[in-house]
Order: C-alpha cells, then sequence, then structure tokens
C-alpha cells in the first residue's frame, strides 16, 4: 500500500462500486445524498423484518415455556409490544435529521433467527439436517447485505406479501382444525404475575431489539422531513406484524395442550413441526410449499440485523472503520453461524435466554441515551452532528460506563433464567420467581447515569 489510492482498502472499495456495492461505511450522509424520498419504504422494512416466523416463535414461547393462558398472553403480547417498539420508532427519527448512524449516534450518549427458519426446512424433509437449513438462510441473508441501503429496502419493501399470505393461510387452517383451546387454566396470584413478568421480558426483548439499529434505516431520508411522520410509519411497520404472529403463535401454541399429534411435532422439531402439523396434513405438498416459503421469511427478519452489525463494528475503532462494510457482514455471518449450529437442538433455551440478554443490555442502553438526550441535550437542538469524528468534544464517556455497570447490577438482581434467579426476581412469582431485569436495569442505569453524568459535565465541560 504506497498511496490512498492504491491502497488495498481503496482497491476494495473501487471493486464494490464497480458491483453495486454500497461503499458508505459509518461516514455521515451529506444533505445532498439524502435522496430516499419514499416515506412507505420504513414502514415495510419493519413490516418485512416482522412479518417472519421468528416472530411468530416468541408468540408461542407462551404456551409450553411460560404455561400461560391464551388471555394472559393476549394482553401481555399487546401492551409489552407497544413499549418494546416506542425506543425504536424514537431513534428511527434521528436518522434523517442527522445523517449519522444508530451506533455513531450512540457517541454522543441474529443467532435465534436462523435455527427457526432451519427447523422449518427440516420439518418438511427430515433429511436436511439443521446445519445445512442455517447456511442456506444465512448466506442468502448475506448475498442481500453485501450490496447495502438501497438492496435491503428493495428486498424489504415486498417481501413481507408471501409471509402475510402464508400466515393468514396458517390461521384460517388451524382455525379449521377446531385445536385451539381458548379455555386453558387462569394461574392465579404471585404464579400468574411471574409467568407474565417472564413471558413480557421475552416479548420486549424481541420488539425493543432494533432500537440499537433505529436510524440506520432512516439516513437517506431528507433533513425536511416531519419526525412524526417517520415516528409512525416506523411504528405502524413494527406493531401490526409483531402482534399479529405473535398473538398467532401463542394461538397455535394452545393446540399443544390439545390435540397429541401438536404436541409430538412440536417435540420433535419444535416450531418448525408445529407449523408441520397445522399445514400439512390438510394441505399437503402445498403445505410444504408454505412451510418453505416460512422458513425463507427469515432472511428478512435477519438482513437489518446484517446490514447493521458490519457498521457497529465499523464504530470500534479507527482500524475497524477502515474495513469496508461487506467485509464486516461477512464476519457477522460467519460469526452467527458458529453460534446458531450448535444452539440448534436447544432451541427454546437459546430463544428464552437470548431475549432476556437482549431486553437487559438495550433497557441499559435506552436508560443512558433517553436519560442523555431529554435532560442533558434537551433535544435535538442540543446535539452538533458534524462533531462525530472528534473524540475532543464528545464525552469522555466515563459516566455512560459505570452507569452500564450499575444497570448490570439491576439487571442480575431482577433476573429469572433458567440458569439464575436474582434476589428480587424470586420476590416476583412462585419457584421460577418473574423477570423484572428489564424494568431494574433501565432503573438503575437512567438514575446513575443522571448523577454521573451532571458531573462528568462539570468536570470535563463536555
Amino acid at each position: 500500500m504506497t498511496t490512498e489510492n492504491n491502497s488495498f482498502y481503496a482497491k476494495l472499495q473501487a471493486f464494490a462500486g464497480r458491483y453495486g456495492i454500497e461503499q458508505r461505511g459509518i461516514e455521515r450522509v451529506p444533505d445532498d445524498e439524502k435522496t430516499d424520498s419514499s416515506m412507505s419504504q420504513i414502514g415495510t422494512l419493519w413490516l418485512s423484518a416482522n412479518m417472519a416466523v421468528s416472530s411468530f416463535a416468541i408468540g408461542v414461547l407462551a404456551i409450553p415455556v411460560f404455561n400461560l393462558s391464551y388471555l394472559d398472553s393476549v394482553l401481555t403480547i399487546v401492551f409489552v409490544n407497544i413499549l418494546g417498539v416506542m425506543p425504536v420508532c424514537f431513534f428511527s427519527t434521528f436518522g434523517a435529521i442527522f445523517g449519522l448512524r444508530q451506533m455513531v449516534l450512540s457517541r454522543f450518549w441474529s443467532a435465534v433467527n436462523v435455527i427457526v427458519g432451519a427447523q422449518l426446512l427440516h420439518a418438511i424433509n427430515h433429511d436436511v439436517p439443521g446445519y445445512a437449513g442455517i447456511l442456506v438462510i444465512a448466506l442468502s441473508t448475506l448475498i442481500i447485505c453485501a450490496f447495502g441501503y438501497k438492496l435491503v429496502h428493495i428486498y424489504e419493501h415486498w417481501s413481507w406479501i408471501p409471509s402475510f399470505i402464508i400466515f393468514l393461510i396458517v390461521l384460517g387452517t388451524f382455525a379449521r382444525s377446531g385445536n385451539f383451546n381458548a379455555r386453558l387454566a387462569l394461574a392465579t396470584g404471585p404464579a400468574e404475575a411471574g409467568a407474565v413478568l417472564s413471558f413480557a421480558a421475552s416479548i420486549f426483548g424481541f420488539a425493543t431489539s432494533w432500537t440499537s439499529i433505529a436510524a440506520d434505516y432512516t439516513v437517506y431520508q431528507p433533513v425536511g422531513k416531519p419526525r412524526a411522520l417517520v415516528f409512525f410509519w416506523t411504528l405502524a411497520g413494527l406493531l401490526f406484524p409483531l402482534v399479529f404472529t405473535e398473538l398467532l403463535g401463542a394461538a397455535v401454541a394452545t393446540g399443544i395442550t390439545t390435540a397429541p399429534a401438536y404436541d409430538g411435532a412440536y417435540s420433535d422439531s419444535g416450531v418448525g413441526g408445529l407449523l408441520a402439523q397445522v399445514l400439512i396434513p390438510p394441505l399437503g405438498r402445498f403445505g410444504e410449499f408454505c412451510i418453505v416459503v416460512l422458513a425463507l421469511s427469515v432472511i428478512a427478519n435477519n438482513c437489518p440485523n446484517i446490514y447493521s452489525v458490519s457498521l457497529s463494528l465499523q464504530v470500534l475503532a479507527y482500524g475497524t472503520e477502515r474495513v469496508p462494510r461487506f467485509i464486516w457482514a461477512a464476519i457477522g455471518t460467519t460469526a452467527y453461524i458458529a453460534i446458531a449450529i450448535p444452539g440448534y437442538q436447544q432451541f427454546e433455551a437459546v430463544l428464552e435466554n437470548f431475549l432476556l440478554l437482549i431486553s437487559y443490555w438495550l433497557a441499559i442502553y435506552e436508560g443512558v441515551s433517553l436519560t442523555e438526550h431529554f435532560v442533558f441535550r434537551r433535544g435535538f437542538k442540543g446535539y452538533k452532528p458534524d462533531d462525530y469524528t472528534i473524540p475532543q468534544k464528545l464525552p469522555p464517556g466515563l459516566a455512560a460506563i459505570l452507569a452500564f455497570v450499575v444497570g448490570v447490577v439491576g439487571a442480575v438482581l431482577g433476573t429469572a433464567q433458567t440458569w439464575y434467579t436474582g434476589p428480587i426476581g424470586k420476590l416476583c412469582g412462585t419457584d421460577f420467581g418473574g423477570d423484572v431485569g428489564f424494568e431494574l436495569a433501565f432503573s438503575f442505569t437512567s438514575v446513575t447515569y443522571m448523577g454521573l453524568r451532571s458531573a462528568e459535565r462539570r468536570y470535563f465541560d463536555r
């Protein structure tokens, strides 16, 4: 590498440009390049990402894992999803205003999915091993994400339609089966409270998981777009598919308690087996086709994750920023394949534990970022986006780091997982407690950050 224009990095970028791959990484998008004027693409991106079998799988957990009634499941799904998507909608407005990715904005303050898709492919053909399904879905996702922002939006603009049609077929077929059980016994007292709290933590973790990447998909929106429009397009794109698929998943899971065939299918092949039992006996080969379509819906769910992880890794240091975004996408894909293949056989435990951990870390992230925005920045006018590459003008981050540690303490005190139950979590249920980790993580973080950031501003004057 003798000159900047003749460097290995420059050659990689030239190669990317030649094949239409997005070359921009975490650099700020200037106003004259903000040409993505389609507001509907904001909504359809989240619509496709969540109109997927992975969202359906979250709803299924309500019955076999948390032993909830359908009524409890419905109320938890609706209200906790509303709570979980609000930060995503709010931070989506930042991309259009500042032209910065979400993790870059943080300077101012996907393994589970492929397992579900692989289960579906295995359910219709037991000769297809789990790892083969994982590789097919992961590599398909990588091809789309490597090309970047435009192709991700184009794919997500349409991919929700076949998934939605198949879910309607699932709904109609299951409704005619007579296996829906709306009269599951209601738990009472501490047992019900603990189960609802733990299920709520899983729902919240999935819904709010998009918070850390929300602004990535609005950075090419013109600055003048009303924030309210961005907010409500995001809200519509998130809330409908999450609630619809999770309610459907919980409904189908009630069949496990009434029909031995459903119970056996779920025990044998998890969520994939359960859906196969709904579709294949009454629909035959067409049912198998529907299963394949649902398996491929996971690609739409994974695309935002892999596209954004490539950007998040660029934020780590100057050296990682110099690695082209599409290279990081390939590395990220390799990493989650390595996690997903051994996790295939323990899907329920992997899913529940992963979602609870996600809810903890994002509650901490939201505790810092929302407190910084509303208390210290006093709104959008408090930011100077040109400072994002000047460390001397940015907060040193000591307050955020210490608040993060305190938030972790809150999460540990309130957790109720298969491998550990915290002292406060034990008080929120019966034998297994109830998970209040994300509530305590957010509270501990926000209060701590308020005090520490005040001191940090006085000492460092930034």
